[in-house]
């Protein structure tokens, strides 16, 4: 047995135990530097040591619990077979499984097993079998069809699912090549990045009134709105996703604690019928980088940390310049000029609301 000491691992494992496997994971091992190789002490050739390679005796069974625990992705040279077994009583679900690739003793298939999706198992296949000139097998439907991963998508620009209630049902549609809407009002535009045009059963829209009038089997809806009633009919089998587009301005006392703050962030958000999801950063003076309320809730959210200096403020055009606010700051405003800088618009929704100890302005980052 081996002690795999987590915060010295790399990102992923190689596992081998023949001895033509070994050979081609320890050629693999020199051109994948992200992972760490592991093969029975049998096999051993007296460099294990200086070039990091572990050495095991046993069963590679007796390991893998502990190699699933530890990194994001293991690549196995094993057969499919017997790696589906050993495998078996490990799983818990998508969202937390490794990536699993399989590769054949020769090097020349290399099979995505696992968490294709979610895990990246499909990535760093089609990426392994580059690197050894082999043949990538990858299954899922949506990447053979080349039409969208429902749960995948806009993954790679942050967003969210709301609920992942209809993930299954949606995808279902998408590579049943049933009509499919989809209708973007916000967030990133480059999301098909297929040489091929999209397939002919998804259809995009301008907005859910027209998607409903059209009658699809499914939806794909990006917004940071709170839907109205009669918009949520296109959930009946849809999927809600909240791209990161809410820029939050934030001006406050100093000393002003991270629940008083939260409060004027969700009671404001509740009032525009935005969604807390969607937002992307909090934007504040430079002054302010230390402030701990706001880094409490940055912290809790997520969302990105940004502040400016203030000459940088001085630079906005904004709607009713301060005196006060410059006597104590030497900007002549906080919250809307940072919105402004940050999101890029000439035109906050939002322009500034004073709440307490906290000033408030919400602008929304727009994409091309």
């Amino acid at each position: 047995m081996i002690k795999i000491e987590e915060k010295l691992a790399k990102t992923y494992a190689i596992v081998a135990i023949t001895k033509h496997g070994v050979k081609l994971a320890r050629s693999l091992h020199q051109k994948f530097v992200r992972a760490d190789l592991f093969y029975p002490e049998k096999f051993r050739q007296g460099d294990e040591e200086k070039i990091g390679i572990h050495l095991f005796s046993g069963k590679v069974s007796q390991i893998l619990s502990d190699l699933f625990k530890t990194y994001k992705g293991i690549i196995l040279f094993v057969s499919l077979g017997a790696v589906v077994r050993m495998i078996a009583p490990l799983l818990k679900d998508k969202k937390s499984d490794p990536a699993v690739v399989v590769i054949d003793d020769l090097g020349i298939n290399v099979i995505s097993v696992l968490s294709g999706h979610l895990g990246g198992a499909n990535e760093l296949t089609m990426e392994i079998a580059s690197l050894l000139n082999g043949r990538p097998i990858i299954t899922t439907a949506s990447d053979v069809q080349k039409t969208i991963a429902v749960d995948l998508f806009g993954k790679q620009f942050g967003w969210e699912y709301e609920t992942e209630e209809k993930i299954t049902s949606v995808s279902a549609s998408v590579v049943n090549q049933e009509k499919v809407a989809i209708i973007q009002e916000s967030g990133e535009k480059n999301w098909w990045n297929h040489s091929s045009p999209l397939p002919d059963n998804i259809f995009v829209y301008s907005s859910i009134k027209d998607a409903l009038a059209d009658k699809s089997e499914a939806a794909l809806v990006v917004t940071h709105r709170m839907l109205t009633q009669e918009e949520t009919a296109i959930l009946e089998n849809g999927v809600l996703y909240r791209p990161k587009v809410i820029v939050l301005g934030i001006g406050c006392n100093r000393g002003t604690n991270a629940f008083e703050i939260e409060q004027v962030i969700i009671e404001t958000l509740q009032e525009l019928k935005f969604s807390i999801k969607s937002v992307k950063a909090l934007c504040t003076i430079d002054i302010k980088k230390d402030e701990q309320g706001l880094i409490d809730v940055v912290n809790k959210y997520g969302w990105e940390f940004v502040t400016y200096s203030q000459t940088e403020l001085n630079t906005v055009e904004i709607s009713e310049p301060s005196e006060t606010v410059f006597k104590y700051t030497g900007a002549y405003g906080v919250s809307e000029p940072a919105a402004k800088l940050y999101s890029g618009a000439d035109e906050l929704v939002l322009t500034k609301k004073k709440s307490g100890n906290v000033t408030i302005s919400v602008g929304i980052v727009q994409h091309n």
